[in-house]
């Protein structure tokens, strides 16, 4: 078999990335949805093409997904369109939908539980020329007391006759800040992030890739409603307005040759708060039969503290925080996904079906709940339900 034809099939194996901008302060199901239906995404470019890049394919889709653990359920839909144009361009808008009902450690300790609604909206092209493609894209989400606004530029480039494909990207985004019931707080806090990344065929069967990301972030970082504890009282949080963050993965992705396929990967993170991460995933797809495809993946990470992190600050300091996701912790999650071709017509269209689920388990080290007085931990679920057509 060509090589070709087999990084074609390893494709189908593995599935396709949904491709939608999440941006959402509810980090863990923000992890999930990204690695769920973006796990390929930065490796989506490598496949080899005959003569040149290939624009991604004309797609709609639909999903409702489901977020619920640690006192916190998020839930919606999700809508995106992709048309590609005179083979050259190719366009695309998603629209994406959070709503939250928020009760977690951190508000049942210090406030009130909430009900809240985010909405986002993203348009993007693609442009081919020769080996090359440039995607733009611009998102905008709006909560009653956070809008973000987004801007990112990616260019892939192929080389060596299609092994070898770089990229390079740069994100900008700006967000405004609020605080419900609190109409004199206002602020800002702005992003910028640079990636580069080069993927690699290595063998007909095998191909592997390496990215690196900076990030930089200034402005208002931390959360208007969370309290620290110094003295055993509650005192506001109090963040730097400045961060600068790394992060480096490698990722294999290997077809096995029997209807199935493999794939691991590392990811080291490291900032100026002094918090270093490390996260380790690997999966497995297969195909069932001609029309049912089954993919489960197992991810662990373990974090860090920040340098300015107390559970109980036994004295004043500058920075002081509380959050939890800034503490030392670590997490196991497994996960599964079963993928049905209901209906295809070869040269016109396809129409797939997907479920997928996640257990999430979440453990600190040194986070205490006050309620019971024990390290606080806790499972959370993840439902995602999707209809994908290409056409």
């Amino acid at each position: 078999m060509a090589a070709t034809e087999r990084f074609a099939r390893l494709r189908l194996l593995l599935g396709q990335p949904l491709g939608l901008p999440l941006g959402s302060r509810l980090a863990a199901a923000a992890r999930w949805l990204g690695r769920l239906t973006g796990a390929l995404g930065s490796a989506a470019l490598a496949w080899p093409s005959a003569h040149a890049m290939n624009l991604p394919e004309n797609r709609a889709e639909g999903m409702l997904h489901v977020f619920k653990g640690g006192g916190v359920t998020a839930s919606g839909p999700a809508l995106l369109v992709r048309k590609s144009l005179a083979d050259r361009v190719s366009l695309s808008g998603s629209y994406y939908v959070d709503s939250v009902s928020n009760a977690s450690i951190d508000v049942v300790t210090t406030a009130s539980p909430f009900r809240e609604r985010r909405n986002a909206f993203a348009l993007g092209a693609d442009l081919v020329v020769r080996d090359s493609l440039i995607s733009l894209s611009t998102s905008y989400s709006k909560e009653p007391d956070y809008v973000a606004k987004v801007l990112n530029l990616d260019v892939a480039q192929e080389l060596l006759g299609g092994m070898t494909t770089v990229t390079l990207g740069y994100t900008r985004a700006a967000d405004t800040v609020a605080k419900k019931g609190d109409p004199t707080f206002a602020d800002q806090a702005k992003h910028w992030q640079y990636r580069f990344g080069v993927t690699q065929i290595l063998t007909p069967r095998w191909l592997a890739s390496a990215n690196v990301e900076a990030i930089s972030d200034s402005g208002f970082l931390g959360n208007p409603y969370r309290a620290a504890i110094e003295f055993g009282a509650l005192v506001p949080e109090r963040y730097p307005r400045t961060r600068s963050s790394r992060s480096f993965k490698l990722r294999a992705i290997g077809d096995l040759g029997s209807r199935d396929a493999v794939r691991a990967e590392y990811r080291y993170f490291y900032d100026t708060w002094d918090i270093r991460a490390h996260t380790v995933e690997a999966g497995y797809s297969r195909y069932l039969n001609e029309h049912w495809l089954a993919d489960g993946f197992v991810r662990v990470n373990g974090q860090s503290q920040a340098l300015f992190y107390s559970d109980n600050a036994p004295a004043t300091a500058t920075y002081i925080t509380r959050n939890r996701q800034l503490s030392d912790l670590n997490n196991f999650s497994l996960g599964a996904k079963l993928t049905h071709s209901y209906h295809r017509v070869p040269g016109q269209y396809e129409v797939k079906l997907h479920a997928g689920y996640e257990l999430m388990r979440f453990k600190y080290s040194n986070f205490t709940d006050v309620r019971t007085g024990q390290t606080y931990a806790f499972s959370a679920h993840v439902l995602q339900f999707q209809v994908s057509a290409t056409y």
